[in-house]
């Protein structure tokens, strides 16, 4: 079984054309689009198999066994079926599907948020009774930073699960912070891979243990204030109740709230919120992390925020100064 994602800058496109049509699109009627760039993905993947004489199909979220609750742009898996999967295998030696889709209880086409494959194809793995999933990226495993903003960044070998969960809710791309969570709680073991000229390369296990210091940056997060000291509260227990990574800062605004994950389905959360905060901008953020101790730093300028993660790289890896990224 492979489970694929939309190819890049495809899911943009498509919010952003729904958004030229009606800005006031509803949520499961943007979801309905978003889910076919993985729809395309997977027909094209079937075509190439194909292709080659090997016998596939591809399935989308209608058929891949998969409910969801009902909370569009970021749907929360309820309850998987292994039973069309299975029986897809009986007649074809590969099943495509596209990632990052389910459907709800009343079969409406449910989105489990961006960059959000790799949960799908963990919850696949976790049903069809697998204890292994690979997922392979343009980057064979997870760094002590961004391999493409840190020279001298190294891979990690293996990773435990919650090491993995507090990398991914601040900022490291590799996996979504719901699959690895999902990862865990099913006991499944996640391989990252990459594919290069010279074949497979194995990167990082995430299992039961093992740590890294490591520093991540997340780009342009948006930045609420509150009235009081009370809503913040609020609007915290709120984002916390839908497992968003939110961060409390004070700066000149007083106390404010940094969103770091799941963005989309927040700000929805807030329009929706009793509380009325006020977006006063976009800041960086970059994450310190090492061992139990976590530091954040919330930076204005993004050249400033990738200075200081280099900086605080250095300091973690003094042997790594100058080397290239490995």
């Amino acid at each position: 079984v492979a489970v694929v994602s939309a190819m890049s800058g495809t899911t943009c496109n498509l919010k952003a054309v729904m958004l030229d049509v009606n800005k006031q699109a509803s949520p499961s009627n943007l979801d309905g689009a978003l889910a076919t760039g993985e729809m395309l993905s997977a027909s094209l993947l079937e075509a190439a198999i194909s292709r080659l004489g090997i016998p596939a199909i591809s399935l989308n979220g209608y058929s891949l066994g998969i409910r969801t609750n009902s909370d569009f742009g970021r749907a929360s898996i309820k309850s998987v079926d292994p039973t069309p999967i299975l029986a897809a295998l009986q007649e074809h030696h590969v099943v495509v599907a596209a990632g990052a889709q389910a459907i709800d209880q009343s079969g409406r086409l449910t989105f489990l948020g961006r960059n959000s494959s790799d949960l799908s194809a963990i919850a696949i793995a976790s049903m069809l009774g697998e204890h292994t999933c690979e997922i392979y990226s343009d980057v064979p495993g997870v760094y002590t930073a961004d391999p493409y903003l840190v020279a001298g960044a190294q891979l990690i070998p293996e990773i435990s699960y919650r090491a993995m969960l507090q990398m991914s809710r601040h900022g490291a791309k590799v996996l979504h912070h719901r699959a690895v969570h999902y990862a865990e709680t099913h006991n499944v073991t996640i391989v990252c891979k990459s594919l290069t000229s010279d074949g497979v390369i194995t990167g990082t296990i995430v299992t039961g243990h093992g740590n890294a210091r490591s520093v991540t940056v997340a780009r342009e997060i948006p930045v609420f204030s509150c009235a009081t000291l009370e809503e913040c509260d609020n609007l915290c227990a709120l984002l916390a109740r839908h497992d968003i990574n939110a961060i409390r800062v004070e700066d000149g605004h007083g106390v404010v709230i940094c969103i770091v994950s799941d963005i989309d389905f927040a700000l929805r959360l807030v329009a929706l919120s009793d509380t009325v905060p006020v977006f006063i901008g976009s800041k960086n953020v970059v994450t310190e992390l090492d061992s139990s101790v976590l530091r954040v730093h919330v930076v204005g300028d993004y050249d400033r925020a990738i200075a200081l993660a280099r900086q605080i790289h250095e300091r973690m890896y003094p042997a790594a100064v100058g080397a290239p990224s490995r």
